[in-house]
């Protein structure tokens, strides 16, 4: 299984309490997460399904590459974390 956790400013605007769920790429896993409650995708994917600019996610400690497919592979134990992207001052 794999544990995908979120920053607590999303949960401002949806629940999102960490999961653990299958899969064996970042798409895969957040599809499970997704499938559990979908309005958490409209926070994160745009309307294509690709990540939105102001939401990064990390992988045992490392930005996911794929941002467009989030074909960045997991592996059993992995954590995948999400965050919003924060700016101003």
């Amino acid at each position: 299984m794999i544990r995908v956790s979120f920053t607590r400013s999303l949960e401002r605007f949806v629940a999102c309490p960490a999961r653990d769920v299958p899969g064996r790429t970042v798409a895969e896993a957040l599809g499970a997460v997704f499938a559990a409650d979908p309005r958490l995708r409209t926070y994160l994917l745009d309307e294509q399904g690709v990540l939105r600019k102001h939401v990064a996610v990390f992988v045992d400690g490392r930005a996911v590459r794929d941002r467009l497919g989030l074909a960045d592979p997991v592996a059993d134990g992995s954590e995948i974390f999400v965050m919003q992207a924060l700016s101003g001052g």
